[in-house]
């Protein structure tokens, strides 16, 4: 018999990965030419030439030895400097080796960095609508998972609410921007006053809030778009980077979290993380990875694909009289659902074979998400069946607002 806690993971699992699961199913009975499957941020773009060119080049040149064995949790130390490098060049910072850790992808950050602060019991604030796993990631180490709601008008952090909601308790704070699912970039207003209020707090419960800055879209931006650096504008800042989007790489599983020495406790901070990536089993980062993002830290992923994508399907569903807001980064559309229960709306999409992943899934309900990191044409061929989704609700005309 599993555990409990497990049990509830298990009836409550991901609605994205069913829908994953869904897609090669129907793609089985009716070919996947025929399955318009928007379910999964999974990057449709190769990955740049120069990665393969890397792996080659490591395999043939360096001791397979050194190469495929053990080295400090943290990863390595001329990598971790190559990074900290790059982040100070791009980004005007002062980090070195030691503030970096890397990590099994920005999820294995996270879960690094929450059991690294988290007391049983200490909050952890989000804003709705976010990337569902962050409760797990939470519950895993027994916070309390505190849901801004969300402002239907801009997907902006509803920052009044905010100011409210945090506590004596609040210890962490997730932000993620370019943001999964709405596409929105947080803007440097936003952060500016974000930072203003948890800088109060800090001072009036007299505790420390870490602001941890969930980041595997930062190099997905649009129309140029500025992402903020969080920790120029918030001393208790974390950075956690994945580069499965940048370089079109999840499976890899590689990326990193930032622990500048501004951070309270940073040292600390610096010591738990790296017990910490030891003991929930991660041991370390994918050695060879590790090697091959440190050559391509100046490669970049086609942006001009996702564009393109990005500007079919939001003008041919606004067309349609479908209502959303038009993303400024990552690769998703969160639109309106036509009727009150999204999740009715995704059930008449998939009669069309199109799949779609329910808002309540990023505690947003009445929205759905679509993924637009697959081909072009998957877009073209889903788009009849999205018109006849629209005659089904009456939907007709432009809609730009929500």
């Amino acid at each position: 018999m599993i555990s409990k806690k497990m049990q509830n993971y298990v009836n409550n699992s991901s609605a994205i990965r069913a829908m994953f699961e869904e897609g090669k199913r129907l793609s089985a009975l009716y070919g996947a030419e025929n399955v318009y499957d928007f379910s999964l941020g999974n990057p449709n773009v190769p990955a740049p030439a120069a990665v393969k060119e890397s792996i080659i080049d490591i395999l043939n040149k360096e001791d397979s030895l050194e190469l495929h064995g053990y080295m400090s949790n943290s990863g390595y130390e001329d990598v971790r400097r190559a990074i900290a490098q790059s982040l100070n060049e791009r980004f005007g910072t002062a980090f070195h080796e030691g503030n970096l850790v890397m990590t099994v992808g920005a999820a294995g950050g996270l879960n690094v960095i929450l059991k690294t602060l988290l007391n049983p019991g200490d909050e952890v604030i989000v804003f709705a609508p976010f990337f569902g796993e962050y409760r797990s990631y939470t519950d895993n180490y027994d916070g309390v998972l505190v849901v801004i709601s969300p402002d239907i008008r801009t997907f902006q952090p509803n920052l009044e609410e905010f100011a409210k909601k945090i506590t004596p308790k609040t210890k962490a704070v997730i932000v993620n921007t370019p943001n999964n699912p709405t596409g929105v970039v947080y803007s440097e207003e936003t952060i500016r006053q974000m930072a203003a209020i948890m800088e109060e707090k800090q001072k009036e419960f007299g505790t420390d809030i870490y602001l941890i800055s969930d980041e595997p879209y930062r190099e997905l931006a649009y129309d140029g778009v500025e992402v903020p650096y969080l920790t120029r504008y918030y001393r208790n800042t974390i950075v956690g980077y994945s580069y499965s989007k940048s370089l079109s790489l999840p499976g890899e599983r590689i990326g990193y979290l930032v622990l500048p020495d501004e951070l309270s406790g940073a040292a600390e901070i610096q010591a738990g993380a790296n017990v910490a990536t030891r003991i929930l089993g991660f041991v370390n980062a994918p050695s060879l990875m590790q090697k091959v993002v440190a050559r391509c830290l100046k490669e970049e992923t086609d942006l001009s694909y996702y564009n393109r994508n990005r500007e079919e399907l939001y003008n041919g569903l606004k067309e349609l009289g479908f209502s959303c807001i038009k993303p400024q980064g990552a690769f998703y559309l969160f639109v309106k659902s036509p009727v009150e229960d999204e999740g009715a709306f995704c059930a008449k999409a998939k009669e069309e074979n199109i799949l779609l992943v329910p808002g309540s899934s990023f505690a947003c309900p009445g929205y759905v998400r679509i993924a637009y990191c697959v081909a072009y044409e998957t877009i073209v061929r889903a788009m009849p069946g999205f018109r006849r989704l629209a005659r089904s609700y009456g939907l007709g005309g432009q809609h730009e607002s929500n």
